[in-house]
């Protein structure tokens, strides 16, 4: 049975294409959306671009018929955008809210076919519960949710003989058919136990090919003074450092040391290695597109508040003592070297970046949408690091199951270009661990 979906604003300026996501299912755009994005369209943020281009893909059905009767899209369902003057409660005036307007055409949809199932989406969590008041199936627009507790750690732990951890240690590899049941995953860590000695460990990740488990990358003397403190910083230094691995993701509460690790493994790359031309470092300014124009000074006195956190690692990690400051040294050296460039997402769109360490930090504020569009500007040779904290989002259109750190993390389990690791142990200081476990 058709269904009818009417769609929320908030849902076609999370993802433009929202219009081709449900089947043949008809499509129901309420003219107040159109109105609301209106208001949108001329703003440099990554909202004003997705407003234009809905009003856009919606102008093109325009003219294959009359929006109100309804045009054929691709799907095989049908677009209309309609409006409705029905009643609704009291406390529900058309006059008080666009969001009501919007009730107002679903409600109305509802009781003139009912023959069709309405259901509303929104990515409005108020807007369900009174939809829901007024009688009104409301969903949220999650194509790929995925909860916290089912995203890809990118590590197992197996229990092997004695033998096996030996012949590891020894041959330096060790076939995937010799682990007995184990579901290969390409680049999948693997910490090995000896059933009879718990102490009598290995620790090795499944190559690309999924095939065999091969040791880590040896970290020797630490790389840029940073050295891993535990298991799963052994493991995130290792795909950092891999130049196979073309993307990498890493999640973890604060101060499990993700930016620390990423800004380390990039420097080694681009000085030490020089394996990429630069590092490239950025993170969302929230929201990702949200203009930095109203703050004083050029861009990168207009991005300093918001990368200070880059900053003071970069520092941390060039050893610069209270009186080497005094003395006007800092991150800038790096950065008028042309080794550091910083750069905010809202001017990454449109640009093709070849032969760069690229690390986004604070990647779980970012949309499915942002994500595809930071890693499609990846060209020849580079290599991407997306950082962030399922748990600390600040984007009030994504939460920890639907942000773009965890989309990314689920659609590219298992390919041979990436690979993920969750840190978690925090290794800030005691009091920041104890903070993130208990408040």
């Amino acid at each position: 049975m058709k269904k009818n979906f009417i769609l929320d604003t908030n849902v076609l300026l999370h993802d433009p294409n929202a219009l081709l996501s449900f089947d043949d299912n008809d499509i129901i755009v309420p003219i107040y959306v159109i109105e609301e994005i209106d208001r949108f369209k001329r703003d440099l943020s990554e909202l004003g671009r997705n407003a234009r281009v809905v009003a856009r893909l919606i102008d093109e059905y325009r003219d294959t018929g009359e929006l109100s009767t309804g045009v054929a899209l691709p799907t095989g369902g049908i677009l209309r955008v309609l409006f409705a003057n029905r009643p609704l409660p009291a406390e529900l005036g058309l006059d008080q809210k666009m969001d009501h307007r919007i009730l107002s055409v679903a409600l109305d949809i509802k009781e003139r076919e009912p023959e069709k199932p309405a259901i509303f989406i929104t990515k409005d969590t108020n807007l369900r519960i009174k939809a829901d008041a007024l009688g009104i199936t409301a969903q949220d627009f999650d194509l790929e949710r995925v909860t916290v507790d089912e995203i890809y750690s990118g590590f197992s732990e197996f229990q092997v003989s004695e033998e096996k951890v030996d012949e590891f240690y020894r041959e330096q590899i060790l076939p995937v058919s010799e682990l007995g049941e184990i579901k290969t995953v390409p680049n999948l860590f693997v910490h090995l136990k000896d059933e009879t000695d718990e102490n009598h460990t290995a620790l090795g990740r499944m190559d690309p090919a999924g095939d065999k488990l091969a040791p880590l990358i040896k970290v020797k003397g630490g790389i840029w003074g940073v050295t891993p403190r535990n298991r799963e910083q052994t493991f995130a230094f290792d795909l950092l450092l891999d130049d196979r691995i073309k993307l990498v993701t890493m999640a973890g509460k604060a101060g499990t040391g993700k930016t620390l690790l990423a800004l380390a493994a990039g420097l080694h790359k681009v000085v030490e290695d020089r394996a990429f031309h630069r590092l490239l470092v950025s993170r969302p300014i929230f929201p990702l597109g949200r203009d930095i124009g109203y703050l004083p000074g050029d861009v990168e006195d207009k991005l300093s508040p918001w990368m200070q956190p880059i900053f003071d690692n970069v520092e941390f990690l060039l050893n610069l003592s209270q009186k080497d400051k005094r003395q006007g040294r800092s991150y800038r050296e790096l950065m008028d070297m042309d080794i550091i460039e910083i750069e905010p997402l809202t001017y990454i769109r449109g640009r093709s970046i070849p032969n760069q360490y690229i690390i986004i930090d604070e990647a779980q504020n970012l949309t499915p949408h942002e994500v595809k569009t930071i890693i499609t500007r990846a060209g020849d040779g580079t290599k991407v690091v997306m950082t962030g904290d399922l748990y600390q989002i600040d984007n009030p259109y994504v939460d920890s199951s639907n942000n773009g750190l965890s989309y990314l993390v689920n659609r590219f389990r298992g390919k041979p270009l990436s690979g993920h690791i969750t840190l978690r142990k925090g290794e800030r200081s005691e009091l920041a661990e104890l903070a993130s476990d208990i408040l």
